[in-house]
């Protein structure tokens, strides 16, 4: 670059500097108008998906404190726990999931104690994923979630050898179903294969949009272990990566 310049007039520079400020300053008002895809913007509830937000769902997983900002931004308020537990089981990071009333919807059983993570994930999977999705191919909203639990101190698969699961620290979280504002009841087991009708259809749209949220989404695509639940975690890995099946 500096070779170039050294090779132009004093006012050819002058122009060409003058272009690389105002590209500058466009990217930057780019950016301020599209937070999405600014990795130093912060993540809000309704912000849409962008480039950046895979990052920042990721630093929700690795930062308490930039999580908790996330939830205090949305206007969520988690009960927040004592710590508990011992080994790898310990829970340091356990609150009541409060996301789910926070939004405006109900949840069975009625407590889950879980992560921050799993509390914001959750979130942006209610406004940008279970709601859109069950107007689109229900014609109306959920009202309640189920659910099958949080906290389970095991290992992967319950044997005695092997990975520690993230339920393991509350770090996960598995969902059956959901009712319908008119009563209906979808789940999981019953209408992942449904051939007719929107449910089935509804299951595996919010199975991809949890996958945007979630550092790990299972199903029953996965194996028979998840024929009826949607296994959702926030487990950190290198880079951000993500696993969705």
């Amino acid at each position: 670059m500096s070779s170039f310049l050294g090779r132009l007039p004093l006012d050819r520079i002058a122009l060409v500097l003058l272009a690389l400020v105002c590209l500058v300053a466009a990217g930057l008002t780019w950016l301020a108008d599209h937070p999405e895809h600014d990795p130093r913007a912060p993540l809000t509830l309704d912000q849409p998906e962008g480039w950046a937000t895979g990052l920042k769902l990721a630093a929700l997983r690795d930062d308490p404190r930039t999580c908790a900002a996330f939830l205090e931004r949305s206007a969520i308020v988690p009960e927040i726990l004592p710590a508990t537990g011992d080994g790898a089981c310990r829970r340091e990071d356990r609150q009541q999931l409060a996301s789910v009333s926070a939004l405006g919807f109900g949840l069975r059983p009625s407590t889950a104690q879980t992560t921050c993570a799993v509390d914001a994930a959750f979130a942006r999977w209610l406004r940008h994923g279970i709601e859109p999705a069950a107007r689109a191919h229900l014609g109306q909203g959920v009202a309640r979630i189920e659910h099958m639990g949080t906290y389970n101190c095991r290992r992967i698969g319950g044997g005695e050898e092997g990975n520690w699961s993230e339920h393991a620290t509350g770090n996960a979280i598995d969902i059956a179903g959901f009712v319908l504002e008119d009563g209906t009841r979808v789940t999981v087991l019953d209408d992942w294969d449904e051939e007719t009708g929107g449910k089935a259809a509804f299951l595996h749209a919010v199975r991809d949009a949890a996958c945007g949220a979630f550092a790990t989404v299972l199903s029953p695509d996965y194996n028979a272990a998840h024929a009826n639940h949607l296994h959702l975690d926030q487990a950190r890995r290198t880079m951000g990566a993500t696993a969705c099946r």
